[in-house]
């Protein structure tokens, strides 16, 4: 009895690193599946669409999914006038620039493509979401209104790494937006 019991004892042992193997996510499964939440708390949850996408006829454009801005669209002008009149925001017929007390802030391109996020790094993305610094730089300006990244500050580590993923995962638009004007119509610098 005991030598069939120490025969067996190797053929259990194959079986559990088999199993042990197969249960073992792959690096694609793990990706597959950050890239799977990005989707979901980028469409459904933060609903970035609705301001990084361009609309034409009051529809999101799938074509310029999450690419901000369009380049050369027109955009609202900052105007004390509208202040007086308790009128705080105006928008682009694209849904893309603002204009408020502020100035005028554009909508970022959020795809992969060097005028978009192509030359930032997944921390780069991090930092500026918990500190709404521009390019998660400390020294540079803070994310203009309506970018609610205060809101994004409390989302896990893990999250805000799937956001990143996803958006490395879709089609990289060219979209050079252009820069945030303050209330006299100059560049931030």
């Amino acid at each position: 009895m005991r030598r069939r019991t120490w025969r067996l004892l190797p053929v259990l042992g194959i079986a559990v690193v088999g199993l042990i193997a197969v249960r073992q996510p792959t690096e694609a499964q793990d990706n597959a599946e950050a890239i799977g939440r990005g989707r979901y708390l980028v469409d459904a949850v933060a609903s970035c669409g609705q301001c990084h996408t361009p609309r034409r006829n009051a529809l999101e454009d799938p074509e310029r999914y999450l690419s901000g801005h369009p380049q050369g669209a027109s955009a609202p002008k900052f105007s004390m006038d509208l202040i007086r009149q308790g009128i705080l925001l105006s928008i682009a017929p694209t849904y893309t620039a603002f204009s408020g007390p502020w100035g005028v802030s554009f909508a970022t391109n959020l795809t992969p493509d060097a005028t978009g996020l192509g030359e930032w790094t997944e921390d780069a993305f991090v930092r500026a979401m918990r500190t709404g610094k521009q390019g998660g730089d400390p020294n540079n300006r803070s994310m203009l209104p309506p970018m609610p990244w205060r809101h994004y500050q409390g989302m896990t580590d893990a999250d805000l790494r799937a956001i990143w993923a996803y958006l490395q995962s879709i089609p990289a638009v060219s979209n050079a937006v252009p820069s945030a004007k303050n209330q006299i119509g100059k560049a931030y610098e």
